[in-house]
């Protein structure tokens, strides 16, 4: 029936042939008859006349596009190549006959570009701009293949040149059609790919065409969403949440909310970006783009419950989506659920090849079981390959984050040299990731209370790196710890500039204020900060800060009332339960509750040091000695160099009627605290531990005398 149809079709447009009906304008005119046969050659035939230009009959014209037309018809139906060279023989013979005729010769350019003959597309179509500059279908046609071109290609030399031409034939056509949104929209994003690749910021030329399409057509949301996506991506997010929110609420779309949520989370307005994907999903709620920023920002704003909920959704809407199962695993080893978060990783290791993000995954999943050799393994490999030379910074940073957990691996087992070494690294990789190397190392230096080294490394770090506000700052703390107080002041104030970005310069200056006992100035400076802090996670981060102070100063219930302020907004905050939960634990009230809150953080961050000692120490308080002595063990391990864990087995083997080894671990707490800076010393924990170590040695004597 088909076939028939088709037939049907044909003999319609041969009847029209038949009674002499002629297309005006640019279609070619179809014949009154068909033409005679010529007629053969004889003995008697007359000496050849000299050749006369063929005259234009444009009926004979019209016969042969109609059987091209017909052709075409019939390879798209079946498929064949057969009718595809076909209809171009025809195509042809009616450009024989008419070969003015832009629109044949256009018909025959596209079909070059749909049966993939690209150069006799392009060479027909360049053909027809030559006689006619401003052919739009030609412009139009050139441009689409260059496009599809573009989309075939590498990166590269080539790759640009097409590029080059795609930009070259939509110039034409805005000149041409200036009134075309399409044209400037196309042209807007092919300026601004043209920018990326020159690695330019001068985003005028795109922005400018996009603005154009956005004024003919208010309601593309193509131009709106793009326009926005070229503002994001150059770091003008307030410009994009502009435009974004300029669209009129009941007509903007599934696509604008997505577009605005995406804004709001590289604001990190991460409220604002989950009510835009939840508005975006009221209108579609198919839009699996938005279930997954909805989730993303969830996370972003520790609505952990919900977030697993909404990747699960998405996981369920896109079975596919690895990103889902791999985020759904990073939740689980937050929460401490590791098989759990091991079952997800496999899931997105099936259905992904050669990501790197994966096996990264798995290490951080086996550090947090303790499993550090398997970790550090699986990190190794993933550094084991020299980067070329000219390798991409994208590339840089993801190796200085393998290596930098590497060396926060070796810390934890106790090998700094080998952790020393691998943060060297980072800095050898130069450009972004430098200050983060000099960074690593020198907090190992501290560790280590290689004070000397810290501060040499540092005063090279910003020698080499001027301008790095970060390393002036951990200058600065390293000269007030040193004993250089005014120089250490006067360096850490010289990097604020009177605006925004001097939030983390003041929480670093209070700290140094802390340091050095100058309670007053340390708070001052966090009220400076506090002024600076926009969103929720910033306001939290103050209030436990102050918190810290406070509870250094022994103001206790003030400290108590900044922890739970920080509690109340996030409830999973480790660094705040386990500083609570020690800080009740040590002043012997509140056990239960304080052992519930350091339980918590232990479940976030199982391989903790400094929770360990907490929960260490709880235990002890409570009179639970085995399990004080396991976890206090397991502290010790992790920090050999906290003086504070030495003490506390101290008192835990005094308490259990074993001198020998409260005495050596009071003694080891001393040493550390002799090797110390001040700042991290307070000497009535010297003078305690001093006269206990005193009383403990008098006791062993005693006991060595009884003995004899």
């Amino acid at each position: 029936m088909t076939l028939m149809k088709t037939r049907s079709i044909c003999l319609g447009t041969l009847l029209f042939v038949s009674m002499g009906l002629v297309a005006q304008e640019k279609t070619p005119a179809a014949p009154a008859k068909p033409a005679a046969p010529a007629k053969s050659a004889t003995k008697d035939a007359q000496p050849a006349q000299p050749a006369t230009p063929k005259k234009v009959d444009k009926a004979a014209a019209y016969y042969h596009f109609s059987l091209a037309h017909m052709y075409e018809e019939m390879m798209a139906m079946y498929g064949r190549s057969d009718y595809a060279n076909k209809a171009i023989d025809e195509y042809r013979l009616a450009i024989e006959n008419d070969p003015s005729s832009e629109y044949l010769n256009a018909s025959l350019a596209e079909l070059y570009a749909k049966t993939g003959r690209i150069r006799d597309a392009v060479n027909e179509a360049q053909d027809i701009i030559k006689r006619d500059p401003d052919d739009l279908e030609a412009h139009r046609l050139l441009g689409r293949i260059y496009l599809r071109s573009l989309g075939d290609m590498q990166s590269g030399t080539q790759s640009r040149e097409v590029l080059s031409l795609a930009i070259e034939q939509y110039e034409a056509l805005v000149r041409i059609d200036p009134k075309d949104p399409d044209n400037h929209l196309v042209l807007g994003r092919l300026y601004a790919l043209d920018t990326q690749t020159k690695g330019s910021k001068d985003l005028s030329k795109a922005e400018k065409e996009l603005k154009t399409a956005i004024q003919l057509d208010p309601s593309s949301e193509e131009a709106v969403t793009y326009l926005a996506f070229i503002y994001n991506d150059a770091g003008e997010t307030q410009k994009a949440a502009e435009l974004l929110s300029s669209v009129p609420q009941d007509q903007r779309t599934s696509k604008i909310y997505t577009a605005l949520g995406g804004t709001y989370e590289q604001q990190k307005e991460y409220k604002k970006a989950i009510d835009a994907f939840r508005q975006a999903l009221n209108i579609d709620k198919e839009n699996v783009d938005a279930m997954r920023g909805l989730a993303q920002n969830l996370a972003n704003d520790n609505q952990t419950e919900a977030a697993l909920a909404e990747y699960q959704a998405v996981q369920e809407a896109d079975p596919q989506d690895a990103t889902a199962s791999l985020r759904i695993s990073e939740i689980y080893r937050r929460m401490g659920k590791f098989d759990l978060a091991m079952e997800n990783l496999k899931k997105a290791n099936a259905l992904v090849q050669d990501s790197l993000e994966i096996p990264y995954n798995e290490a951080l999943i086996l550090e947090a079981q303790g499993k550090y050799d398997e970790a550090a393994t699986i990190l190794q490999k993933l550094v084991s390959h020299p980067l070329p030379p000219d390798a991409r910074a994208g590339d840089k940073s993801n190796r200085a984050i393998f290596l930098e957990r590497l060396g926060n691996i070796y810390r934890e087992e106790g090998r700094p040299l080998l952790a020393i070494e691998t943060f060297h690294k980072i800095i050898d990789l130069g450009g972004d990731e430098t200050a983060r190397g000099y960074q690593d190392v020198i907090d190992e230096y501290r560790d280590q209370k290689q004070w000397g080294d810290a501060t040499r490394l540092a005063q090279e770090a910003v020698k080499k790196l001027p301008d790095d506000k970060t390393l002036k700052l951990t200058l600065a703390e390293q000269l007030a710890d040193t004993g250089k107080e005014d120089e250490s002041i006067q360096l850490a104030k010289s990097v604020l500039k009177g605006g925004p970005d001097d939030r983390d310069s003041y929480i670093m200056i209070s700290q140094i204020y802390m340091r050095l006992k100058r309670w007053k100035d340390s708070e001052d400076a966090l009220v400076q900060a506090e002024k600076l802090s926009t969103r929720p996670e910033e306001k939290e981060y103050i209030h436990f800060l102050q918190g810290s102070i406070y509870e250094r100063q022994k103001k206790y219930d003030q400290a108590e009332q900044a922890f739970r302020q920080v509690l109340q907004q996030d409830p999973n905050n480790s660094m705040t339960l386990n500083y609570l939960g020690y800080m009740m634990a040590d002043r012997n009230t509140h056990l239960e509750e304080a052992l519930t809150l350091i339980k918590r953080a232990i479940d976030l961050d199982p391989q903790n040091g400094a929770y360990l000692d907490s929960l260490g120490w709880a235990y002890f308080k409570l009179g639970n000695y085995d399990q004080a002595e396991e976890n206090l063990r397991r502290a010790a391990d992790k920090t050999p160099n906290d003086a504070t864990v030495q003490d506390h087995l101290g008192e835990l083997y005094a308490r259990t009627n074993r001198f020998k080894l409260a005495a050596a671990h009071w003694e080891r707490a001393l040493d550390e605290w002799n090797k110390s800076v001040p700042a991290d010393v307070d000497q009535q924990d010297v003078s305690r531990v001093t006269k206990k170590l005193e009383s403990t040695k008098v006791k062993l004597a005693q006991q060595t005398e009884q003995q004899k």
